[in-house]
């Protein structure tokens, strides 16, 4: 599919034009950064020098921000810690700009921090967590769904970011959906294990390959075949009832079923780094554009280019809009 250079800057001006509901686990991604000269005398482990500590959105609050470097408007509902690191990411969502007037605050679980000990500018040695993945008491439960609704007053579409970290369970999401489907706003989904079934009558549903075969106990081999993909769609329309199956592919791209034809959208050749955060990219591009009127070939080639970007860079990062509209005016343009 080749596009005109206008066809694609008016897409990327529809875009700003967007308000985007992101529902799910928000989380702080550290990064500690040093180089390594010796083993450590103790264990036979390396020595750190850390010469920066970087504190970045993670999580569902990576896809507010993906969105909102685009030029759109995020509206984030989650929950954090009462504690130093809700703070921090409070804090982080303050220079961002992004709204946090919908972010409860619990005082019965931490904020989720990823810590990453980075040495020699690229090489990941460790990652430590801090979270609690219990699901959130009722509670909390039912405020989320009070800021969930108000929320979508202004939505054009909406993304549930889940990471199990305990903010999304079975019956909040299916009252958040029925709620959605009553305003016909377009439901986008990026699944984890835990409830990988409970996203019943969602628009589109986003797993990528190991979770694909992870929730439905499939054995898909390489090289990746499109009936098997097909197979796996098939069965995703039957268990859930959603309207558009999309796998993504790591290197072999992106597949996309829509009920009325499939493809596989191959990916393009990149230097890859880190693939830290490109579902969280892919998420928000698809919500921008799910009901865009640009069809899902289309839909499925943007989401392609802009998870290919991110995964040049080093740890969980957004994406530059203007980097993103070079490239596909490069990669799409007649």
């Amino acid at each position: 599919m080749k596009l005109s250079v206008q066809e694609i800057n008016k897409i990327f001006t529809d875009f700003q034009k967007k308000k985007i509901l992101v529902i799910g686990d928000v989380m702080v991604d550290a990064y500690w950064w040093g180089n390594v000269n010796r083993i450590s005398p103790e264990a036979p482990v390396p020595v750190v020098l850390v010469n920066k500590r970087e504190y970045r959105l993670g999580g569902a609050a990576n896809v507010a921000l993906n969105i909102k470097e685009m030029g759109a408007e995020p509206i984030l509902v989650s929950l954090v810690g009462n504690d130093f690191d809700g703070n921090t990411l409070l804090g982080l969502l303050d220079k961002r700009d992004i709204e946090k007037k919908y972010i409860a605050q619990s005082a019965n679980r931490p904020t989720t921090v990823k810590s990453r000990i980075i040495a020699n500018e690229q090489q990941q040695l460790m990652r430590v967590d801090n979270e609690i993945t219990a699901i959130i008491s009722q509670k909390e439960s039912d405020e989320i769904y009070e800021n969930a609704v108000k929320a979508m007053n202004n939505a054009d579409a909406l993304v549930f970011e889940d990471y199990d970290k305990g903010l999304l369970s079975a019956p909040l999401i299916e009252r958040i959906i029925t709620e959605a489907n009553k305003r016909n706003i377009p439901v986008i989904v990026d699944p984890k294990k835990n409830n990988f079934f409970d996203y019943k009558n969602a628009t589109l549903f986003k797993p990528n390959l190991k979770e694909l075969r992870e929730g439905l106990g499939l054995t898909i081999p390489k090289p990746i075949q499109i009936e098997d993909l097909r197979e796996a769609a098939q069965q995703l329309f039957d268990r859930t009832n959603i309207k558009i199956a999309f796998i993504t592919l790591s290197e072999a791209g992106v597949y996309i079923n829509d009920r009325k034809k499939d493809m596989i959208v191959p990916s393009h050749k990149r230097s890859i780094y880190d693939v830290s955060g490109a579902g969280d990219t892919v998420g928000a591009i698809a919500a921008l554009a799910i009901d865009s009127g640009i069809g899902n070939s289309l839909l499925a080639m943007l989401t392609n280019i802009a998870g290919g970007l991110v995964c040049e860079q080093v740890g969980v990062v957004p994406i530059n809009r203007d980097a993103y509209l070079s490239e596909c005016i490069r990669l799409l343009a007649e």
